[in-house]
């Protein structure tokens, strides 16, 4: 059965944030309907998602490489340092899934999904990805009403059908028709003590990977991963537009995430006054221009298969790390 949700009162009630990632897109949107408004920035640094990976992936034909922290983990940290109530379900049933969530909306609360972006109909450039998050604010009988990132459109809506197979599709990074809800549980933490958490919890993980494919060991690793990778590529032009399009455009707010957080430390910084942070955020703002060095680099690579342009991104991948590093470390004793 439909609902019988005006357009006035769903904006009313649940105002979309408008956002470039699609974790903090989601649980903005929830956050909006708490009454509580922060940047995205904000909620990508207090949800500890800096980070950085490369990895063989087996449904890829080249390295991915990531700049943020484990799929699920953003919205779990934020909830965590603002002290807010995350409830967290999967199920592998496509009806139970579907009604636990339409239950919600009927009861005026919006949801958090969990799905594969490949099928949703409005998508532009669609690929199996399955890490892939949206708010649902709204239904009828044949499509659903979801907030997305800017890129996407941000209010934007799919068929009921193309929804059910998201949500339950296998592979990478999936799970099974997960959703999430977020509710004030007592006082909220206070935003300074938050923020400060969240930095050096970030940048405790960030020092200490457990696998040299990850972090500033990652990065390092990486300097002669590309290498090896341009040699043995089948397709140069394919594969290096193709992660030129995941490090910048995928929303990543550009610069695989180092823009979204040398933003976040400049909030940080206004917020605390604290000198160590300042830091941080400078040398941040030339990490951030270094990887869209390198992500320009790769986009020559492309068009031109040029190898000393891989030699080039090579090369500041090495000086990178030790920046990523040294920056971190700043923060880890504010």
């Amino acid at each position: 059965m439909a609902r019988h949700t005006t357009e006035k009162e769903l904006l009313t009630n649940i105002k979309p944030f408008i956002g470039q990632h699609c974790e903090t897109t989601a649980t903005g949107t929830l956050l909006n309907q708490l009454g509580i408004s922060l940047s995205e920035p904000m909620l990508f640094g207090l949800g500890e998602g800096l980070g950085f990976i490369i990895w063989n992936m087996r449904n890829m034909t080249f390295p991915f490489i990531g700049g943020r922290i484990k799929t699920d983990l953003v919205t779990k940290n934020i909830s965590k340092n603002l002290c807010l109530k995350l409830i967290t379900k999967e199920t592998s049933s496509k009806r139970k899934a579907w009604e636990e969530v339409k239950k919600l909306l009927d009861n005026n609360k919006a949801v958090g999904l969990k799905l594969d972006c490949y099928y949703l109909e409005y998508f532009s450039n669609p690929i199996h990805f399955a890490g892939h998050y949206v708010a649902i604010i709204d239904y009828d009988d044949e499509k659903a009403i979801l907030v997305d990132t800017a890129q996407q459109g941000s209010k934007v809506s799919t068929s009921l059908k193309s929804l059910e197979a998201a949500r339950s599709a296998k592979g990478a990074m999936s799970s099974k028709n997960l959703y999430f809800t977020i509710e004030k549980d007592g006082d909220m933490a206070v935003l300074k003590d938050a923020v400060i958490t969240a930095i050096q919890n970030n940048a405790r993980t960030y020092l200490n990977p457990p696998i040299k494919n990850l972090s500033y060991k990652g990065i390092e690793k990486a300097s002669d991963v590309i290498i090896k990778w341009y040699d043995s590529s089948e397709n140069i032009k394919e594969e290096f537009g193709t992660a030129v399009m995941l490090m910048e455009r995928a929303g990543t707010g550009g610069a695989i995430f180092r823009n979204i957080y040398r933003d976040f430390l400049k909030e940080a910084y206004e917020l605390t006054e604290n000198k160590f942070i300042e830091h941080s955020y400078f040398k941040f703002s030339e990490i951030a221009s270094d990887w869209s060095d390198i992500i320009s680099l790769f986009e020559r690579v492309s068009e031109t298969k040029k190898k000393s342009y891989v030699l080039d991104a090579s090369e500041i991948m090495k000086s990178l790390a030790r920046k990523e590093k040294e920056a971190m470390e700043l923060l880890i004793n504010i």
